[in-house]
């Protein structure tokens, strides 16, 4: 075979020719050195000599110009050194003998080609101008230097089984991988079923089969957790994960926890031992691509806006190499060498029904070992070359890496029920939405998890069911509605603008108000003594909401809104009675007004009496004639008389006293419509025996509530009337014992069963 024909007056070689001949007939530029093949090889001679399956497991180095291959005397069979002259590495080869196909160091030369026949051989000299003793520390630097840089490399603890960041913060995540903070990096991930090997691998790809990560042979699995180290000669980030099928406890955490490093990563390894490819292989992508999607991308593209990130995270996922290890099968596509391994594998994916289509690439290496060790060159220079592409997923500094994790993991952390849990994904969506349900329907949340923390309210796909229990409906003006605007309304105890006493007494004596910002108020309970609508067929509409857990709007808002105003009348109305008499006159003065008949002069015209002048101050009590309706103090007013031809009947009433001299001239009354008058005067009527026990705001307020209480009850309490003895201690309720209604189960109870309170 030829190699290299320069003589020493020709200087140094820069370029080596393959040593083989097996195809190129020795005219190729050498690429390769196969160590057991012992010679230099072009890539057409590599290829055909390492066909056979029992020289596939050659270790082959790619070479540098300049390279100069080790000396093959120098080391026998179990890679001891020959001789004692050697300080402890192998020698650089000097020459390389044509006949014998073998490199030699000039001791070796010496040695075995000194004398007899071998000294006529010729051979090619791989050093010509320069000393072997420069080259041979030139080359050894280079080769140490690459081992010396992953001599201090450690692995740390970068999130255990719990989704627990154990890092402090940035600057410490960039220390324990002890790395330049601007050095732009790449980040590798494996994954697969344990007793797989993954750390083991993990070490001879990058390390050097050094244990960075530790490796065990004992049953239990040694990878608990996510761990990472550093590859300095690459500029990797090495993620190792827990394997598959290995947890026992908190496995819906732990396996939402490898999409996490999966969502980070620029390429995923999923090592595997099996002698055929397992469904669980394809079915695990296929879900993890899914989930990625689904939940990941739109959680990666607001990390890079929240986090204000120079660069951008690909919300294209990572690559993928399938590696692929056998024993007593061949590797897939062998059979027929035109089946490419890649399309097998994408026709896999399609039969099964699953789509990896999150991740921008897929690849498969096998390697199938006939005797231990196992070789991961062809891993190694997959993964060298999967790195070198830049098109789709950029280096980025390791502060970057680091904040994407720490937004992954505060989005979708916290427990997940056992119910909830669903064997038929990998990856379900119960792992990444949130686990509220609401109490009204049972419908889950679509939102993702923890979005509470940034605001954003919880939303379901479906409709909600009208529950009696959380009268969960909430209305809407109609007449805004119809304009296109949609505004929120709520029954209350007055309008915006009723003075604090005056909105009391309205909302005593005509129920609540439903008060839209845009209308003003559209609807009051009581409006009318008889006949008043629904306001949901006039002037609202409604709407069906979610009940979730820890909201009580609905407790603020609708009908039991009502309820908790009515609860607090009574409080406010004692308040008003005990501060002045003065707002008591002040609604007893609105509440003649609202019920007088109409002859009657309103009270806000009278400011003195109609007979003697006197002024009225703040405190007096202002008396109407049921005869003429004008306006007097008591003394101007003190008589009675019947009023028939008014509607008074033949009992005496309140005259002034120019009507009761006058009292047998016949009064000029203009006929009212019979319906109007006789509703005016049965409402003034009701109106006396309010006004007659009006000492106090309480008496006015007491009458009243007993009217509306039971429209204002909510729907899931007792009603009053059958309510006949306490739920808990079974008294009987009586005038002197009061009734109280337990907000939040409705029964009836006494004073001393419900005085706790509770949000």
């Amino acid at each position: 075979m030829s190699a290299h024909t320069q003589t020493a007056e020709k200087g140094q070689n820069t370029t080596h020719l393959c040593q083989e001949s097996y195809v190129c007939s020795g005219t190729d530029e050498a690429i390769f050195e196969c160590d057991e093949c012992r010679s230099l090889q072009c890539q057409r001679c590599e290829e055909e000599l390492h066909q056979p399956e029992r020289l596939r497991n050659h270790e082959r180095t790619r070479i540098r110009p300049g390279h100069v291959p080790y000396c093959d005397s120098c080391k026998g069979a179990n890679g001891n050194i020959m001789h004692a002259s050697m300080t402890g590495s192998r020698q650089i080869a000097a020459v390389r003998c044509q006949v014998c196909k073998i490199n030699l160091c000039l001791e070796c030369q010496k040695r075995t080609h000194a004398g007899g026949n071998r000294r006529k051989h010729p051979v090619t000299v791989y050093h010509a101008g320069k000393a072997p003793e420069q080259e041979e520390e030139k080359g050894m630097d280079e080769e140490t230097k690459r081992r010396k840089m992953t001599e201090k490399v450690v692995s740390f603890l970068l999130v255990d089984e719990t989704e627990e960041i154990q890092v402090r913060n940035e600057e410490d995540f960039i220390k324990k991988l002890d790395c330049s903070p601007d050095q732009h990096l790449k980040v590798v991930s494996i994954f697969g079923n344990t007793g797989d090997g993954k750390s083991h691998t993990l070490n001879h790809t990058f390390f050097y089969g050094r244990e960075v990560f530790k490796t065990s042979p004992a049953q239990e699995s040694c990878t608990v957790g996510v761990w990472a180290a550093y590859d300095p000669v690459r500029k990797v980030v090495v993620i190792d994960t827990e394997g598959l099928l290995g947890a026992t406890v908190n496995l819906s955490q732990r396996t939402r926890l490898l999409l996490k490093v999966l969502a980070i990563s620029d390429l995923v390894i999923y090592r595997t031992r099996a002698d055929r490819l397992h469904n669980d292989l394809f079915k695990f992508l296929g879900d993890a691509s899914e989930a990625y999607l689904k939940h990941f991308t739109k959680e990666l593209k607001a990390t890079t806006a929240r986090c204000g990130l120079d660069v951008p995270l690909s919300t294209l996922g990572p690559g993928v190499i399938i590696f692929h290890e056998t024993v007593y099968t061949k590797l897939l596509g062998s059979d027929h060498p035109s089946e490419v391994p890649e399309k097998l594998i994408q026709d896999r994916f399609r039969k099964l029904s699953c789509f990896p289509e999150a991740f921008s690439s897929i690849h498969y290496k096998g390697t199938r070992t006939y005797n231990p060790p196992t070789d991961f060159s062809g891993l190694r220079r997959a993964v060298e070359q999967q790195l070198e592409n830049n098109t789709t997923r950029s280096p980025r500094q390791p502060g970057v890496i680091y904040k994407a994790l720490k937004a992954l993991s505060d989005r979708f952390s916290g427990e997940i029920p056992d119910d909830q849990m669903a064997h038929s994904s990998f990856f379900p969506d119960e792992y990444f939405t949130c686990s509220s349900v609401c109490l009204s329907c049972g419908c889950g949340c679509k939102k993702s998890m923890n979005h509470a923390k940034e605001g954003v309210p919880h939303e379901s796909k479906s409709r909600c069911r009208y529950s009696h229990q959380y009268d969960n409906r909430v209305y809407t003006c109609k007449a805004c509605y119809e304009r296109g605007m949609e505004v929120s309304v709520v029954p209350k105890t007055s309008a915006s603008t009723d003075s604090p006493w005056l909105g009391l007494a309205k909302y005593a004596w005509s129920g609540y108000v439903i008060e839209c910002p845009n209308c003003g108020v559209v609807y009051r309970s009581r409006q009318y003594w008889f006949g008043n609508q629904d306001p949901v067929n006039t002037v609202v509409r409604t709407e069906i909401e979610h009940v979730w857990p820890g909201t009580d709007g609905f407790l603020k808002d609708n009908n039991n809104a009502a309820q908790r105003l009515l609860d607090g009348m009574n409080f406010m109305a004692q308040s008003v009675s005990e501060l002045s008499l003065g707002p008591t006159k002040a609604v007893t003065s609105w509440l003649t007004d609202q019920i007088a008949p109409a002859y009657w002069r309103p009270n806000s015209q009278i400011l003195s009496c109609n007979k003697c002048n006197t002024p009225f101050k703040d405190n007096d009590t202002k008396h109407h004639c049921r005869a003429c309706g004008e306006g007097f103090c008591d003394g101007c007013s003190s008589k009675t008389r019947p009023v028939p031809e008014r509607g008074w009947g033949p009992a005496p009433v309140r005259v002034c006293d120019n009507c009761y001299e006058n009292r047998g001239i016949q009064l000029d009354v203009a006929e009212l419509p019979s319906d109007e008058e006789g509703g005016t005067l049965i409402a003034r009527k009701v109106g006396e025996a309010v006004q007659n026990t009006l000492g106090a705001v309480v008496t006015a307020m007491d009458i009243p509530l007993g009217l509306v209480k039971d429209a204002a009850r909510p729907a899931y309490w007792v009603p009053d009337h059958e309510i006949l003895h306490c739920h808990n201690c079974r008294k009987e309720f009586s005038i002197k014992l009061s009734k109280h209604h337990c907000r939040a189960c409705g029964q009836g109870f006494c004073d001393e069963c419900s005085h706790d309170r509770r949000a």
